[in-house]
């Protein structure tokens, strides 16, 4: 890679770090994942989430970018459809009860040896598919995501960079993202931390659910162009 090159990317890795740890609805989703599922659900959903991210780094580098954003109408149905997405997530928060689980964990024990002999635990945890489906659409439908990649690349990368170069720039955006999401899932897992939260895990995932219906409220009302 040439110093051009490498200047290219410095920036790109600098912004996009700065936009990836910044609080949003990936960070909340990844929070509630981890405190409501655990971190394997957390995991799925933070790849997801990276996957959804690679989208938007593909659309830019085809050149789909300057469509979209130029694109009225197609902005407004991702917009749309990610706010009605976000809101379906916050009111299935909103509906959370209490868990024996949460309570078992809250009181330091594993909710395997404290059930009755025989009984049959209802499943609580979704799919690794659901789970990466949930972080997939969540970044995928945010016209906010999309609208930084389609500023971020005209100013960051030249139009003789080559595609290849280009589509490394999104492999490291891609597994960084996958990397942070997932770091984040491996410390609010944590026993010591998770235990804290769930002795409340009902009220946290309902106030997460207030927060997922603030952006899409947000979402519908913000301007994008």
């Amino acid at each position: 890679m040439s110093g051009g090159y490498w200047a290219e990317f410095l920036t790109i890795m600098v912004a996009h770090a700065l936009a990836v740890a910044s609080p949003g609805p990936d960070f909340a989703l990844v929070l509630r994942q981890s405190l409501a599922h655990g971190r394997r659900t957390a995991i799925w959903s933070s790849i997801g989430i990276g996957c959804g991210l690679s989208v938007h780094i593909t659309y830019c580098i085809l050149g789909l970018g300057l469509f979209l954003k130029n694109s009225a109408g197609a902005l407004a149905t991702v917009k749309y459809l990610g706010a009605a997405y976000l809101l379906y997530v916050g009111v299935q928060a909103l509906r959370a009860r209490p868990r024996q689980s949460d309570v078992d964990v809250g009181r330091g024990l594993s909710p395997t040896l404290t059930e009755p002999v025989g009984h049959k635990a209802r499943p609580t945890n979704p799919t690794n598919g659901a789970a990466w489906t949930t972080g997939f659409l969540v970044n995928v439908l945010n016209p906010k995501a999309a609208l930084f990649f389609i500023s971020l690349f005209p100013l960051a990368v030249s139009v003789t960079t080559p595609k290849l170069v280009q589509a490394g720039y999104g492999v490291w955006m891609t597994l960084s993202t996958m990397a942070w999401f997932s770091f984040v899932s491996v410390v609010f897992t944590r026993d010591e931390i998770r235990r804290r939260f769930l002795r409340h895990g009902h009220w946290i995932d309902r106030a997460l659910g207030v927060v997922f219906i603030g952006f899409a409220v947000s979402l519908v009302l913000a301007k994008l162009k």
